[in-house]
């Protein structure tokens, strides 16, 4: 499969036709210190928040992804990145930022899980989504396959082994072949303009 298939399945995660339109040809991504008060922020940082923005108009649903660790731990991240690439073969992605805690671990993985929440894992959500912590703490896990850990609990889950990694400026694409999926029709947990929704 070549690259431009897959890097429209990864845009299509998101938004790009807002009302505002920018050129970002030449614009690189800074990173924007939450500190700043408006007055400080530069045009080109403007233009960043702006865009973020309109991304967040685009709705997604929320995932955990977990595999396991350089030095054999589990890892895991929650991300809504994740969108399907092809049905046959059968192909999902997601990506990571390149500045993640646990970056060189799932760059390292040849498999991962990747767990669609339910709208009942508002707070499992949120702990995966911080760095630091025991995210795994109070979790029983299951052993998926080359001993993924497997989340309790989900509306649906997908085990992948690596198939490719793309650049994506300041991510990386993770495109897995789904293994073995598990699809329990749960209510998804859903995410729009940076909170957390009901559909």
């Amino acid at each position: 499969m070549g690259i431009q298939p897959i890097m429209r399945a990864a845009l299509s995660v998101h938004n790009l036709y807002a009302q505002q339109h920018y050129s970002l040809k030449e614009t690189p991504y800074p990173k924007i210190m939450s500190t700043q008060k408006p007055e400080q922020i530069s045009g080109k940082d403007q233009q960043i928040i702006d865009f973020r923005n309109a991304l967040g108009s685009f709705t997604t649903g929320i995932t955990i992804v977990t595999a396991v660790g350089r030095d054999g731990q589990k890892i895991g991240m929650t991300a809504n990145s994740f969108n399907s690439v092809s049905l046959d073969p059968a192909l999902v992605l997601w990506s990571i930022a390149k500045d993640s805690s646990c970056f060189e671990d799932f760059m390292a993985a040849k498999s991962f899980a990747i767990h669609i929440l339910s709208d009942e894992q508002q707070e499992l959500s949120n702990r995966f989504a911080k760095s630091g912590a025991d995210k795994f703490a109070d979790v029983e896990c299951l052993e998926g396959l080359s001993g993924v850990p497997i989340l309790p609990h989900y509306s649906a889950c997908f085990q992948c082994s690596l198939e490719h990694q793309y650049e994506g400026g300041d991510h990386i694409i993770l495109v897995g072949k789904v293994l073995e999926f598990v699809d329990n029709g749960h209510n998804p947990l859903v995410f729009y303009r940076g909170q957390y929704s009901a559909i």
